[in-house]
């Protein structure tokens, strides 16, 4: 599976507007200069999150976006849904029995990527905005190469 620009640039944006957001309205384009995005490609993304009851506009001066829930109540994966992103692992269509062959049979290892997309959504749903902006998230993809310990190898004495 491969999340897009589209899921992961509206992941950042929402972190952004979640940190610097305190009750007040927060310019798309603060968030653009801040997280190094296309004002643009923001205005499209924040439309959709509105749509999808995410945020909240606010227009006139001193206008922008409003989180709709606490950063508590808002998953990751609502997020990244309410901008299209699927979050599909398989090539057939989700909630058909027809597989991706032309026999419309299931290839041997469509239960494995189907249960990994089951597991990216279980994780995001999982994850809360208020987690992201806490760094609350677990595993040592903070960690370069050499820093901690390593999955088999014990620590040196």
């Amino acid at each position: 599976m491969r999340l897009s620009t589209k899921g992961r640039y509206a992941v950042m944006a929402m972190a952004d507007l979640a940190t610097n957001g305190h009750g007040r309205p927060v310019a798309l384009a603060d968030i653009a200069e801040r997280q190094e995005i296309s004002l643009s490609y923001l205005e499209q993304l924040f439309g959709k999150l509105r749509k999808g009851g995410i945020v909240k506009s606010v227009r006139g001066p001193g206008g922008g976006y409003l989180l709709a829930r606490p950063p508590a109540q808002t998953r990751v994966s609502d997020i990244v849904l309410s901008v299209d992103e699927p979050l599909q692992t398989t090539r057939c269509t989700p909630g058909t029995p027809a597989g991706c062959h032309n026999n419309k049979g299931r290839c041997l290892t469509h239960d494995l990527w189907e249960e990994l997309g089951n597991q990216i959504y279980l994780y995001l749903s999982s994850v809360t905005l208020e987690d992201i902006c806490e760094r609350r998230i677990l595993g040592t993809s903070g960690l370069f190469p050499g820093e901690g310990a390593q999955p088999g190898v014990a620590a040196a004495e």
